[in-house]
């Protein structure tokens, strides 16, 4: 078996394409770490990810790549507290549509570091608006009756 640092893993989205990236790269997620465990790295053949699409895989992987050498997040610090700055921001400057998609994939994937970032944006999207902000925001029909509304309010 090849030396870990260069061993790499071929990984195949929902849409058929294929990315060659480092071990080290794809364990970032629990899904594929579990899954080359169970299945063994020792030929090409690619590792299915039915739930992600190739455009999505493609940022998933340039995360873990920027990401791959960081220290794990203290388990006691809330997210709240730290701000979103650098890579991190740029990462995260998509459409609503494909922010959503990262946050599937980031779970499916399991790799908690990206669903906390991609979930984070989410929250800060709605932190302080009204119901109705929110719903404008994310294009959601009130469905309340009338009486419903003043129920909870």
């Amino acid at each position: 078996m090849a030396d870990e640092a260069v061993q790499k893993v071929n990984l195949k989205s929902s849409d058929d394409r294929e990315f060659i990236v480092d071990l080290s790269v794809a364990q970032m997620s629990v899904t594929i770490k579990n899954m080359l465990e169970d299945l063994g790295v020792e030929d090409d053949t690619p590792v299915p990810l039915p739930m992600v699409s190739g455009p999505i895989l493609e940022k998933v992987i340039k995360y873990c790549e920027h990401h791959k050498d960081d220290a794990p997040e203290p388990e006691d610090q809330p997210a709240t507290d730290v701000e979103i700055v650098g890579f991190d921001a740029d990462f995260v400057k998509v459409d609503q549509a494909t922010l959503f998609e990262m946050i599937l994939a980031a779970n499916f994937l399991d790799i908690k570091p990206m669903l906390d970032l991609t979930c984070k944006t989410v929250a800060k999207m709605i932190a302080n608006k009204t119901p109705e902000e929110i719903r404008a925001t994310f294009n959601i029909k009130n469905d309340f009756t009338p009486e419903e509304e003043e129920q909870v309010r």
